[in-house]
C-alpha cells in the first residue's frame, strides 16, 4: 500500500471536492486511484465493509467526477453501497476513520452529509427510476442544462424494477440521462476495443442520426425495393453490433449504447462519458470493472471478492473470527431438514452466502433457486413451487421482504400454499443504517390472512421452530431471527397452552417476550423482583396467531408488557392489545419497542439503549408505571 494515504501533501487530501479533482493532471490520477484503495482497504479492515465492490469503480468514479459537474448534475447510486470513493471525492476522505461508527460517516449515500448524496437507497434496482423522474422534472423546470446519470450494476439490473424503468427512459427521446452499467459479473473479448469505441463514438453524433432518418425515409419512397433495401443495411449495422457489443440489447429498447469500456482505464472512461453526455439524449454506457480490483486477497476471494465483511487483517485480507450465529444455525438446519424431506427446496435472491444457504446448495444443488435481486419473482415463484407439490424455503433480510409483501398476501398466502419465509437479518442491525434495519416486518405481516409467524429466542428454538414450519402444509410462515451471534439458550419452566413460560411470577406484571428479547425480559423481571414487583415471563414461539392462552394469563396480572425488536406500530404488542381488548379482558398493556422512525447507524447494543430496549430501561419504566397507576391500575382498558 502508498505510504502517502492519509498524510499531508497527498493527492487525496488535496482533493476537497469535484473541482479540486478536475485540476489534477492526467498522470497524476493513476496515484490518486492508489491512494483511495490505500484508503479503502484500511478504513473497512477497521470497520467493516463494502470492499470489493469499492475497489472495482476507482477509475469508473474518478471520471465521472471529472466529466461531470456534480451537485448541480445528479449522480445516482444503485446501490449506495458502492459510493465509497464518491464520498472521498466530495469532500469526506478525512472522515473515512469513522466509516460505519456512531455519529460518523454512513455505508450508504446520506442527504444529512453531503450536497452530493442524493438518495440513500440501498435497496437495489431502483436508481433507474429516480433518475427518470428526476430528468423529467428538470426538462419540466427548464432546467435542461443538467445531467443525471445513474450507476447500476450488472447484478442490480436482475430486478424487474429496473427494466420497468428501462422501459420508460427509453419513450423518452429528449431525456438527457446516462445509465452507467457498472459489470463486474462477465468477462468478454478484449479484441473488441478500438473499433467498438469508433462505432460507439459513431452512433452518438447527431450527423449518424440524421443520415439514419434521411436513408430510411428515401428508402422507404422507393416502390417495391426501398423497405427491403433499408432492413437488409439495419441488419448489416445490427449484425455487426452484434458481434462487437453483446449488449444491443439495450439498443433494442431505443437506448444508445457506448461499450465496451475498460472500467480500469480512467481516460477510457472519461471518453465515453463525455460522449454521452454530448449527446443529450438518453444513453447506455457500459463498463466493464472488477470487484476487489487492485487488492488480491479481494481479486482472488472465489465466493464474493469481499463484497461485504467485517474486521479484517489489511495485509492478508483474513477476516477475524466471527461468532457462531443465527445464520449459521439455519443452514445447518436446512442441510437436516433437506436430508429428512425431498420436497424442501431453496429460494435467495442473490444472497446465497449471506443468508446461509451455501451449504444447501451443495448439498442439494438442484434444489436451490437464485432468483438474482428478485424478491418479487422469489416469492410468486415460490407459490409456483408449492402449487407444484414442494415446499419452498425463501431466506431473504427481513428489510427486503417490504419489496415483495404483495407477492405473500395475493400469490401465496391467497392461496394458502406452504411456503416458508426465513428473515435474517430482523430487527435492528445496527452499521448498515436506516434502509437495513428489519424493523418492518412483524407489523406489515399481521394483516396477512392465513400466515403464521415464529419468532425463537435461541438456537435450539430456531431449530424447533424451522421444523415446525416446515410441516405446515395449509399456508404460508415466517420465521425471523437477528443479526449477529445467536442468543444464550434459556430452558423453559413450564408450558403454557404452546407457550414457553420462562419465569413463573404471582399477579403483578406478565412480560410477552418475543424471540431474542427473553433475555432482556427476564432481566427486567429480576430487577422488578428486587423492588417488590413480581413479574411472569413468557414466550410464544408463535406471535401471530397467538396463543388463546395469553387470555386467561393476562386476566391473572395488572400490566401486561410485550418487549419486540420491531416497530412498536402494528406489531405484536398491537396484536396482543387487540386479542385482550376481544377477549373483554381490561388489563392495560404497554409494548417496547423500535419507535415509529428512521434509525441512525451505530453498533446493536448502543442502538436498542437508545430507544430503551434494555432491562434497566423498561425495568424502570414498569416501575414507575406501577407506582403511579395503582390502585387505579385495573381500571385502564387494554391497548
Amino acid at each position: 500500500m502508498s505510504e502517502r494515504t492519509g498524510q499531508p501533501g497527498s493527492l487525496l487530501e488535496s482533493v476537497k471536492g469535484p473541482g479540486d479533482l478536475k485540476l489534477l493532471e492526467v498522470d497524476e490520477l493513476p496515484l490518486l486511484a492508489t491512494e483511495i484503495r490505500d484508503l479503502l482497504i484500511a478504513s473497512t479492515a477497521r470497520s467493516g465493509g463494502h470492499l470489493g465492490p469499492n475497489l472495482g469503480v476507482v477509475e469508473l468514479t474518478i471520471a465521472m467526477h471529472r466529466v461531470f459537474d456534480s451537485p448541480r448534475d445528479r449522480i445516482l447510486w444503485d446501490t449506495g453501497h458502492q459510493a465509497y470513493v464518491h464520498k472521498m471525492l466530495t469532500g469526506r476522505a478525512g472522515r473515512f476513520d469513522t466509516l460505519r461508527q456512531e455519529g460518523g460517516l454512513s455505508g450508504y449515500p446520506s442527504q444529512a452529509e453531503s450536497e452530493h448524496d442524493i438518495i440513500e437507497n440501498s435497496h437495489a434496482s431502483t436508481a433507474l427510476s429516480y433518475a427518470d423522474g428526476l430528468a423529467k422534472a428538470y426538462r419540466l423546470r427548464g432546467e435542461e442544462e443538467r445531467t443525471v446519470v445513474a450507476v447500476i450494476g450488472d447484478g442490480a439490473l436482475t430486478g424487474g424494477m429496473a427494466w420497468e424503468a428501462l422501459n420508460n427512459i427509453a419513450a423518452r427521446k429528449d431525456l438527457p440521462l446516462i445509465i452507467v452499467v457498472n459489470d463486474n459479473g462477465r468477462s468478454y473479448s478484449p479484441t473488441i476495443g478500438g473499433l467498438a469505441s469508433h462505432l460507439a463514438s459513431l452512433r452518438t453524433t447527431q450527423r449518424y442520426e440524421d443520415m439514419l432518418d434521411f436513408v430510411k425515409d428515401n428508402l422507404n419512397r422507393v416502390p417495391v425495393v426501398g423497405a427491403p433495401v433499408y432492413d437488409a443495411l439495419h441488419g448489416v449495422k445490427k449484425g455487426i453490433k452484434d458481434v462487437l457489443a453483446p449488449q444491443v440489447m439495450f439498443e433494442d429498447l431505443g437506448l444508445k449504447y457506448i461499450g465496451l469500456v475498460d472500467g480500469h482505464d480512467e481516460q477510457a472512461v472519461e471518453s465515453a462519458l463525455r460522449r454521452a453526455r454530448d449527446f443529450r439524449r438518453p444513453v447506455i454506457v457500459h463498463v466493464l470493472t472488477k470487484k476487489g480490483f487492485g487488492y488480491s486477497p479481494a481479486e482472488n476471494h472465489d465466493e464474493d471478492c469481499f463484497h461485504s465483511l467485517g474486521v479484517f487483517d489489511p495485509l492478508t485480507g483474513e477476516e477475524k473470527s466471527k461468532p457462531h450465529g443465527w445464520t449459521n444455525v439455519f443452514g445447518q438446519e436446512m442441510v437436516r431438514l433437506g436430508a429428512e424431506r425431498q420436497d424442501i427446496v431453496a429460494i435467495t435472491a442473490a444472497m446465497l452466502g449471506p443468508t446461509g444457504l451455501i451449504p444447501f446448495s451443495e448439498a442439494y444443488p438442484d434444489r436451490l433457486y437464485d432468483v438474482g435481486i428478485a424478491e418479487q419473482h422469489a416469492l410468486t415463484s415460490a407459490a409456483g413451487l408449492a402449487l407444484g407439490g414442494l415446499h419452498p424455503v425463501v431466506a431473504v433480510y427481513a428489510t427486503f421482504l417490504n419489496r415483495a409483501f404483495d407477492q405473500l398476501l395475493m400469490d401465496v398466502a391467497l392461496h394458502r400454499l406452504p411456503v416458508t419465509v426465513v428473515l435474517d437479518r430482523a430487527g435492528v442491525t445496527g452499521d448498515d443504517g436506516a434502509s437495513h434495519n428489519g424493523m418492518w416486518d412483524l407489523s406489515i405481516l399481521q394483516v396477512v390472512p392465513g400466515l403464521s409467524i415464529a419468532v425463537p429466542r435461541d438456537e435450539s428454538r430456531l431449530r424447533e421452530l424451522l421444523a415446525e414450519a416446515v410441516k405446515v402444509d395449509d399456508g404460508p410462515t415466517v420465521l425471523r431471527y437477528p443479526k449477529g451471534p445467536v442468543a444464550a439458550e434459556i430452558e423453559a419452566v413450564g408450558r403454557l397452552g404452546e407457550m414457553d413460560v420462562l419465569r413463573g411470577g404471582d399477579a403483578d406484571v406478565l412480560f410477552v417476550s418475543v424471540g431474542p428479547m427473553a433475555e432482556l425480559c427476564l432481566g427486567a423481571a429480576g430487577l422488578l423482583d428486587a423492588q417488590g414487583i413480581s413479574a411472569t415471563v413468557v414466550d410464544p414461539r408463535w406471535v401471530k396467531p397467538l396463543d388463546e392462552a395469553l387470555v386467561p394469563a393476562a386476566r391473572a396480572h395488572k400490566l401486561v408488557v410485550v418487549v419486540e425488536d420491531s416497530s412498536r406500530v402494528g406489531g405484536v404488542g398491537d396484536a396482543v392489545a387487540r386479542l385482550l381488548r376481544d377477549a373483554d379482558v381490561d388489563v392495560p398493556v404497554r409494548t417496547y419497542g423500535i419507535p415509529q422512525r428512521f434509525l441512525d447507524h451505530a453498533k446493536r447494543a448502543k442502538i436498542l439503549s437508545e430507544i430503551g430496549l434494555t432491562s434497566q430501561d423498561i425495568a424502570r419504566q414498569v416501575t414507575e408505571a406501577i407506582a403511579k397507576r395503582s390502585p387505579a391500575l385495573e381500571n385502564e382498558p387494554a391497548g
